[in-house]
């Protein structure tokens, strides 16, 4: 049970089989292969919506993480990522690489948030994109992170 995708978007044509497989590949790359994701597929208003209900943030943002796991590791379902396809089009725009690449490394940003990675200080957000590249680990995904922090990486 790898990962259940519900596409809400009409933005963008998504490959549900490439999205299940970027979090099948973040998954066994953080220990967790056997675990489920449940991965929504949404607009900006939507994100937005969310991102205010359950952070109190009335902005969008590109993704959110709901973990479920509790104190038991052995749940099945580590959580529900939420994914602004809109967003990500927009990003992939900017660093000038496919829509699926950016989702590709959104759903394992999502994944690492699951399993308590943070980026909410330089330190750990560099931390953090370190091991979104080890994962998605192909050429040509320099680009992903142009920007996103101060020294332009």
């Amino acid at each position: 049970m790898p990962a259940a995708i519900d596409d809400r978007q009409r933005v963008v044509r998504v490959s549900a089989s490439r999205v299940r497989r970027a979090a099948a590949r973040a998954l066994a790359a953080v220990g967790r292969p056997g675990s489920g994701v449940e991965i929504a597929l949404v607009d900006d208003a939507e994100i937005r919506r969310l991102n205010r209900r359950f952070r109190g943030i009335g902005r969008r943002t590109d993704v959110l993480a709901f973990p479920l796991e509790g104190p038991e590791p052995a749940v099945p379902l580590l959580g529900q990522i939420v994914v602004s396809v809109e967003a990500a089009r927009r990003q992939a725009r900017r660093v000038g690489v496919p829509v699926a690449l950016e989702l590709d490394l959104l759903v394992t940003h999502g994944t690492l948030h699951l399993v308590g990675w943070d980026d909410r200080d330089p330190i750990e957000a560099d931390l953090m994109h370190r091991r979104e590249r080890a994962i998605l680990g192909r050429v040509g995904v320099e680009r992903l992170w142009t920007g996103l922090l101060a020294g332009g990486n």
